[in-house]
């Protein structure tokens, strides 16, 4: 029998006790004891593995409940805007001039995580400004938001779109004054042109295993992947878990970023019922997405955007087409949730939960609510009364925090309302969003804690939660989104032996450090898949 064990520690369970031990014992795969270090020495073998912790803490493996694997895993492969040295648009057409030179004729070429109020210029780069690159490559700039492209002539010729091709619901193919194309797509005119820039298998793999890395580095054994490219990308994540060709704990939410709405009835149709397969990959709930980007701004509201009296932002479907959508869905069993970030579209999805647990009530159904964004009193409310589970991206203020009270205004002191929520009695979840704020969760841990953005802005003060609210957030809460807590998020004797090591104690760190808390190992089901050697002596 192999045992591990984690001695002169601080290790924080996230029981319902909040008791935080000394050491711990893993046996095989399994957490065998917690307890004293003294009480842990007497029960290992003599071939044990043992770990001195040195004061560390230990916290049960991190999980993920908002990212996209795929998307992610891409951004790592491809010029990435978030790089600090890309701050305009000189340099990044720079950039881009230098891949053309290398890439393929007709190969399509993408950039992520642009943000036009990053850039010295505080705007996009024109189509003509792209055009001038290249004639023969598609170019994809892909928002930081994820809901927003802009793309070269080549690539609208890829996509058959044209001054004359008609705006999709819920979304924008933009025209100048003169009714020529910008080359800017917004919503789902952006999600739907990318069903003609899909990926190849080897490089879908290729993106799974790039984001694998970065997660156990960062002591993220699970995560909720909220979606992928499309019915392919699903299926290559099975492939690969099914293979063991990465280990990440995966709940698959049953949509996609193209074309999401028959993707996701045509998984309905199949039957495939949420929670169905193991504990490496999960079905999870059937998603949707019924408004835009926070930072857009294209999320829906009931009131216009401080910033501009005329936005509303924008709604992907009529109530009834809501409902009509996911009816079926929730009568066979199904966990539900849909990417909702204004307070239009949260209040829209509540009303058909209300309405299908009236009429076909389910007891522990566990929908969800992506984002949650914008949120007051009465739809938190709501959304207690009817056992909805939020999973909030508490990154997303210290990234865009800026520009949400600019767009937003007052209403920032109920954004991603985590106190609120938990005053309420409600279990609340965290995910990173990844790629679109970083996948690091100590930076969502710390701005959960602080409510304060990376310009050290005050966010809606009123919402910052307790050190430990944070962790269980990341951990216990996470896994009860996904039906799990009987298995994970916590350190507790018979769950599986997901764990993480830090490089100091998080209980004693001063706050301001947060975001520079390293991982020194991450373990999954007992085995080592991160090491820091120099600190650990693996």
């Amino acid at each position: 029998m192999t045992q591990i064990a984690l001695l002169n520690g601080e290790v924080i369970t996230v029981n319902s006790k909040n008791e935080v031990y000394e050491a711990c014992l893993i046996e095989e795969n399994k957490i065998a004891a917690v307890g004293t270090t003294e009480e842990i020495k007497k029960l290992i073998t003599t071939s044990a593995k043992v770990i001195d912790l040195h004061g560390r803490s230990v916290l049960p493996g991190l999980i993920d409940a908002h990212m996209h694997l795929f998307l992610y895993g891409s951004t790592l492969m491809h010029l990435n805007c978030k790089d600090p040295a890309i701050n305009s648009i000189e340099e990044l057409l720079h950039k881009l001039a230098e891949i053309v030179e290398k890439t393929k004729n007709g190969q399509v070429i993408r950039v992520f995580g642009f943000n036009e109020l990053m850039v010295q210029e505080q705007r996009y780069p024109t189509i003509q400004e792209l055009d001038n690159l290249t004639q023969e490559h598609p170019i994809v700039i892909t928002r930081t938001c994820g809901h927003i492209g802009m793309v070269n002539s080549a690539a609208l010729q890829l996509a058959e779109i044209d001054s004359a091709t008609p705006d999709p619901q819920g979304g924008t193919i933009e025209k100048d004054s003169n009714g020529k194309l910008t080359g800017r797509l917004i919503e789902n005119a952006f999600l739907q042109f990318n069903q003609h820039v899909t990926y190849s298998d080897e490089e879908l793999f290729n993106a799974l295993t790039k984001a694998q890395e970065q997660l156990f580095a960062h002591g993220i054994t699970s995560v909720h992947d909220a979606g992928g490219f499309d019915e392919n990308s699903f299926r290559i994540m099975q492939i690969a878990s099914n293979k063991k060709l990465i280990k990440t704990r995966i709940y698959a939410m049953i949509g996609s970023l193209n074309d999401c709405e028959n993707f996701t009835k045509n998984m309905l149709t199949a039957g495939v019922i949420t929670h169905t397969g193991n504990d490496f990959f999960k079905i999870g709930p059937a998603k949707l997405f019924t408004d835009g980007s926070s930072t857009g701004p294209t999320i829906a509201t009931r009131e216009p955007y401080t910033s501009d009296d005329n936005n509303y932002g924008y709604l992907m479907y009529s109530e009834e087409e809501l409902y009509s959508i996911f009816s079926l869905a929730h009568q066979k069993g199904y966990q539900l949730t849909v990417h909702a970030q204004g307070d239009k579209a949260i209040e829209q999805y509540l009303n058909v939960i209300e309405r299908l647990l009236n009429e076909y009530p389910r007891e522990d159904h566990r929908h969800r609510v992506e984002h949650l964004g914008v949120c007051p009193p009465d739809l938190q409310e709501k959304a207690k009364a009817l056992n909805v589970i939020p999973i909030l991206n508490p990154s997303f203020p210290y990234e865009f925090g800026e520009s949400y009270i600019r767009n937003y205004g007052e209403r920032t002191h109920y954004m991603y309302a985590a106190r609120d929520l938990l005053n309420h009695g409600i279990i609340t979840a965290a995910g990173s969003d990844a790629p679109i704020t970083t996948v690091n969760p100590f930076v969502g841990i710390y701005t959960a804690v602080t409510r304060l953005t990376r310009e050290h802005t005050a966010f809606g003060q009123d919402q910052k939660v307790s050190l430990m609210d944070a962790i269980r957030m990341y951990t216990y809460n996470a896994a009860y989104a996904s039906f799990d807590e009987t298995a994970k998020g916590s350190i507790e004797v018979g769950k599986l032996a997901d764990l993480v090591i830090l490089n100091t104690s998080l209980l004693n760190c001063p706050m301001e450090e947060i975001p520079q808390v390293n991982v020194d190992l991450t373990m999954l089901d007992g085995e080592i898949v991160y090491a820091n050697k120099s600190k650990i002596g693996v």
